[in-house]
């Protein structure tokens, strides 16, 4: 019987066997890492990318070491037939004996990697609820323009630093305002003139028309009445010119200059002693020129009686146009010293402005015969082509 040349004279296990019993411990504890790492694979995670990574390095490891087990492995083959096993064998047990050290240090790795990422996405979280406040803040941001555009207003470019935009309908509210006030001023001076409404139309009647004429007709009951309140309102116009011309003033006040404000409020007197001239004119001279060709008109064909209701209506609205077109002059210097217009400009236009003119005068003159507007007319011309004449031998508003 032969005998195994690994086993000793006595029977007792060699180096060679002690050897194959150490190697086969290192495979039985690898074998018990191979199962851990499976079962930790196994569960759950919520870094599985990471533990994925993480188990490919384990297994190369794994696989780098059973090479280096099975290349060490390999038996030396002596002269006499006996097989020994290099002393490196010992140091890759202790290695693989070590190795368990390093599977607590890799699950030690895992459960911080674990961590790491709930608090990534803890911090992910926390920005994504901290970026929340800034597109609301961004929406406020992009919501506010809008609601400064509504409330607040707009400084223009090219006006005075008081103007401001406004809405269309604060301009037209502001204007009904002002025009309701000269209205309301115009109501209480025709009030308080109305009881010397008599007075008046017996001093305007027989100081136009010639003292053969009998005294005024009365045709129906509240003729009187009537026209003692045209007499009042008459009054009340003239009165409420300059009140009109303050307005106009105030209103346009934020868009003028200072020194265009300083014009606007130097018409306000201006405006009223040109409507007391305009009725001075209308008194001394259209009304007499009017009654008198009305007389050599009629007075060869019927008895003259004339309507108080219907004559002192033509006298009143003569005089009262007369007053507003007393005013050419004033609009007209407003206009060009704040440069909205030239005196070139409106001399290149005259004939078409003269047109206007003798429309005007045909469309609110009470004569059928054409000759109240007619002289009407030619006032009108007349203020307006001497209010160039003053503009250019002063040399002002030639733009």
């Amino acid at each position: 019987m032969s005998r195994d040349p690994s086993e000793g004279s006595d029977g007792e296990p060699t180096d060679a066997d002690e050897q194959r019993a150490d190697r086969q411990d290192s495979e039985d504890s690898r074998t018990e890492i191979v199962d851990l790492d499976a079962e930790d694979n196994a569960e759950p995670n919520e870094t599985d990318a990471f533990d994925a990574t993480g188990g490919t390095d384990d297994e190369s490891e794994a696989a780098e070491t059973e090479d280096e087990s099975d290349d060490s492995g390999e038996a030396e083959t002596h002269a006499d037939g006996s097989t020994t096993e290099p002393a490196e064998g010992a140091d890759e047990a202790e290695e693989t004996t070590d190795e368990p050290e390093d599977t607590d240090e890799a699950e030690e790795t895992k459960d911080e990697t674990a961590d790491t990422g709930e608090e990534a996405e803890d911090t992910d979280e926390a920005e994504e609820t901290t970026d929340e406040p800034e597109d609301t803040d961004e929406e406020s941001d992009t919501e506010t323009p809008e609601s400064e555009t509504e409330t607040t207003p707009i400084e223009r470019k090219t006006g005075p630093a008081e103007d401001q935009e406004q809405p269309l309908t604060e301009h037209i509210e502001e204007m009904v305002k002002r025009v309701a006030v000269v209205v309301v001023i115009a109501g209480v001076v025709s009030l308080l003139a109305f009881p010397y409404g008599e007075e008046f139309i017996n001093f305007l009647w027989y100081s136009v028309l010639p003292s053969d004429i009998s005294k005024p007709h009365v045709y129906h009951p509240l003729e009187l009445v009537v026209t003692q309140l045209k007499a009042a309102s008459l009054l009340g116009l003239v009165l409420a010119l300059p009140v009109f011309v303050y307005e106009t003033y105030a209103f346009m006040r934020p868009g003028l200059y200072p020194h265009e404000r300083r014009y606007y409020l130097a018409a306000v007197p201006t405006s009223l002693v040109l409507a007391f001239v305009g009725l001075l004119f209308g008194y001394f001279l259209i009304l007499p020129a009017v009654m008198t060709y009305f007389l050599q008109y009629s007075r060869d064909v019927v008895d003259i009686a004339f309507a108080l209701g219907q004559t002192f209506s033509l006298m009143l609205v003569l005089l009262g146009f007369l007053a507003v077109v007393f005013q050419i002059p004033l609009f007209v210097m407003l206009a060009i010293m704040m440069g909205l217009t030239t005196r070139t400009w409106l001399e290149e236009r005259r004939l078409i402005i003269w047109g206007v003119f003798l429309a005007i005068a045909f469309l609110f003159s009470p004569d059928p015969t054409g000759m109240a507007p007619f002289l009407v007319a030619v006032t009108m011309i007349g203020l307006f082509e001497g209010t160039l004449l003053l503009l250019r031998w002063t040399g002002r508003g030639n733009g």
